[in-house]
């Protein structure tokens, strides 16, 4: 954020174009996790997991935009309210949470898929 400040822009500006990558990051994350869903339909555990861990990388890479903002400001540093910040770190953790209910769901996918697989196999073998 630094340099956006030191290239003529305001704090304002600095904020809103942290927010916005936290809010791009973030629904990329959100995109990634339908996706991974979309694979659990279709029993890709290998997919899957890829389209999670892409996931869970683009939501670190928003929170590293997030604490920049949020460590300067413990550090004493006043900004500006933003409400597009606001709306930045309310779109991040809608997309942790929907990140975490993505991983139950998809782990009851994979134990019922487990479970109908013994079933026909144990209806194959009578």
């Amino acid at each position: 954020m630094a340099e956006n400040i030191a290239s003529g822009e305001t704090e304002l500006e600095a904020v809103a174009a942290v927010a916005m990558q936290m809010v791009i990051h973030a629904g990329d994350a959100r995109n990634l996790v339908m996706e991974a869903l979309d694979a659990a339909g279709e029993s890709d555990y290998d997919l899957v997991t890829a389209k999670l861990a892409e996931a869970q990388e683009e939501l670190r890479q928003a929170h590293i935009f997030q604490t920049e903002i949020v460590q300067a400001e413990a550090a004493g540093k006043k900004y500006q309210y933003s409400l597009l910040f606001t709306h930045a770190q309310d779109t991040v953790m809608t997309i942790c949470s929907e990140l975490n209910m993505a991983k139950k769901m998809i782990a009851l996918y994979k134990k019922t898929d487990e479970r109908f697989a013994k079933l026909e196999s144990r209806i194959g073998s009578e």
